[in-house]
């Protein structure tokens, strides 16, 4: 007889906030300041209906991706954004809606058979989507749950081909100072720049994002891809990516080249493992007074903690 055993950090379906509650819902007050301005709000349901792929949302769930939590509420998650191309403010909703995201293209590059650039929307169509839910933990110790639709990463390798050779992606996101104020600031390494080895991108967990709640992405979420990775920190999960580069050489990522000493390439989940400027043992769940514990490799343990064996003398934390 076949026994199904759940992994530590599932719960079954019932346990997930249901989606007309977030629908409905009215906007939440989050530490004293106001959420996005309801003048803003058609703005946004405007760009989301003139989104060339809208049809395609929402996407079939795909229950192997449960959670231990409720989803944050949407009102909550679109307007607390770590987006520093428009400021260091968690209030970058507004200004986020400058980023045109039409016409856009990927460049899929280096190590590969054959070097191309993609429209974002053939990409899309040319994928399977579906709807995950999945943590997000912020190196910040503040934490979402959150319903992500878009394709695994795996895909998106498959399609590439690299070379045998390639061991390492390097992801970057859009450079256009005039839209995103932020850029202008000259003491940040702009373009941003992430990067994953080869093992990880095509683990199952590793997920191109498109949609978010049901909806083509919001541009303060990352629009119109952004990636997702729920056992590391959020920083890792580079948003708004014009170009994907298959590599034998490790990228040197955006915040690592800051502050290689606070933001490592590797950045998993571990609250045994303090940020130089504060603990990492608990996390506050945005829209609650809620703190939880931190969990290593954020719950995602039994899917990811096989990608680091051998690799004990790595700062994999950090």
């Amino acid at each position: 007889m076949l026994i199904k055993r759940p992994r530590g950090w599932e719960l079954p379906e019932s346990a997930a906030t249901p989606e007309q509650v977030w629908l409905d819902r009215r906007s939440l007050m989050l530490g004293g300041a106001g959420l996005i301005g309801a003048a803003a709000l058609p703005r946004l349901a405007l760009a989301q209906e003139g989104d060339p792929s809208a049809d395609l949302y929402p996407a079939p769930r795909n229950e192997a991706f449960a959670l231990d939590r409720p989803v944050t509420e949407e009102s909550v998650a679109s307007n607390y954004n770590n987006f520093y191309e428009f400021g260091s403010s968690k209030r970058v909703a507004a200004a986020a809606q400058r980023l045109e995201t039409r016409p856009w293209s990927v460049v899929v590059d280096g190590m590969v058979e054959e070097e191309r650039t993609i429209d974002i929307d053939t990409l899309i169509r040319g994928m399977s989507l579906e709807e995950r839910l999945y943590r997000l933990r912020c190196v910040e110790a503040w934490a979402m749950a959150v319903p992500w639709t878009g394709f695994p990463l795996a895909d998106l390798v498959a399609m590439a081909r690299p070379l045998s050779s390639a061991r390492y992606l390097r992801f970057e996101t859009f450079l256009n100072p005039d839209v995103a104020s932020g850029q202008r600031q000259s003491w940040y390494p702009w373009p941003y720049v992430e990067g994953v080895t080869m093992e990880e991108a095509t683990n199952e967990l590793a997920f191109l994002v498109t949609g978010v709640y049901g909806k083509p992405l919001q541009q303060q979420f990352g629009a119109p891809i952004r990636l997702a990775l729920p056992w590391k920190y959020g920083f890792k999960s580079i948003k708004s990516i014009v170009r994907i580069t298959f590599t034998d050489e490790r990228p040197v990522s955006f915040w690592e080249e800051l502050a290689a000493s606070e933001y490592g390439f590797w950045a998993n989940v571990n609250p045994d493992v303090p940020h130089p400027r504060w603990s990492q043992a608990t996390e506050r769940m945005l829209g609650t007074d809620e703190q939880r514990p931190t969990v290593i490799y954020n719950g995602y343990g039994e899917w990811v903690a096989g990608l680091y064996a051998g690799l004990e003398d790595e700062p994999l934390y950090m």
